[in-house]
């Protein structure tokens, strides 16, 4: 499957965006934290309809709700899926995670970002909350830690959606290397010095270069809530330490074989799996849209060609219009079985 929807960047610490296109609107979400031994997650959430009942997206039918877990990439928050969620709304009860050190999220205490971590931190919250099994839609660096969770917990998993998912790849683009950089022990902390004199404007403006194929989309709304999350992330003591092991856990996971390869977990996901790729991704290049294709046995793919990093932010009613054909295509061929 694919889609023809249309609509010179300096290094960024955040190679995804904090909040979306046009800005959360908290009144229409709900926020709440929760606290396992040695990790504290938040969990964000479409807030309930008028009366109590579920939320409805527009053209919105009956029937029953199955449940739905987003994880967002590399420097970014739940606040990325504040686009996409109300449009499935009226088929998924979604919830968007606050990974371990990001969005409001505080540092676990053993300090681990590995993919490895991210990933046991999702099936401990799935174990504990009995959601289970969810459809897992995860992107960039959420997109690697959805594929360990399927390969490793397929009772956990319904459906999976990956949207630029950061699997490895031998040649990256130059455009990605500077994040790769983070990686580097002390990195992170020149990066900080040599941008100290940087406003939160241009820090912003810089990532939305390198993640949106058009930052022309975003609203003016949306610029002025990403300056003020990035302003606020860098008040955080822990954000540039945050930053650089994130950056070199997802490096570690590229350099992995074997069994624990992200190729080789590919391969071991049974749920249904639609994949998303955009044109003008800097980060993960659409020339591995084939590749991820093979390995998820049986998948779907979207391509965007004008889409950059954050499809779903970019081009969340065409992603959102994807993942109902996936649903749609499940749920006929469990009646046929």
């Amino acid at each position: 499957m694919s889609s023809t929807e249309s609509p010179g960047t300096g290094t960024a610490a955040l190679p995804v965006p904090p909040v979306g296109p046009g800005g959360p609107d908290e009144a229409d979400e709900v926020v709440r934290t929760v606290t396992l031994p040695g990790l504290t997650l938040t969990v964000r959430a479409p807030v309930a309809a008028p009366g109590g009942g579920a939320p409805q997206a527009a053209g919105a039918g009956g029937g029953a709700r199955e449940p739905a877990l987003y994880l967002h990439g590399l420097g970014g928050s739940s606040q990325n899926w504040s686009a996409l969620m109300p449009l499935l709304a009226d088929r998924l009860d979604g919830e968007a995670l606050d990974l371990p050190g990001f969005g409001e999220a505080p540092p676990p205490d053993d300090g681990d970002y590995s993919v490895f971590a991210q990933a046991r931190a999702v099936i401990r919250y799935l174990d504990a909350s009995g959601r289970g099994p969810v459809h897992l839609i995860g992107n960039s660096m959420g997109g690697a830690a959805a594929t360990r969770v399927a390969a490793a917990r397929p009772d956990l998993v319904r459906t999976l959606t990956l949207i630029s998912p950061a699997l490895p790849e031998l040649r990256p683009q130059l455009t990605a290397v500077p994040t790769a950089l983070l990686a580097v022990p002390g990195a992170a902390g020149l990066f900080c010095r040599l941008t100290r004199e940087w406003t939160p404007e241009r820090r912003t403006r810089e990532v939305l270069a390198l993640c949106y194929g058009d930052p022309g989309r975003i609203t003016p709304d949306g610029f002025r809530a990403a300056v003020t999350e990035y302003a606020r992330r860098l008040e955080l003591p822990y954000f540039w330490d945050v930053m650089e092991r994130s950056a070199r856990g997802l490096v570690n996971a590229y350099t992995l074989g074997g069994q624990h390869n992200l190729w080789r977990q590919a391969e071991r996901v049974l749920a249904p799996t639609l994949l998303v790729y955009g044109g003008r991704d800097r980060l993960v290049s659409c020339r591995m849209a084939r590749r991820a294709a093979r390995a998820f046995g049986g998948s779907r793919l979207l391509t965007l060609p004008e889409a950059g990093h954050v499809a779903m932010m970019e081009y969340p009613k065409t992603v959102a219009r994807a993942i109902r054909e996936l649903l749609d295509e499940t749920t006929a061929d469990a009646g046929r079985s």
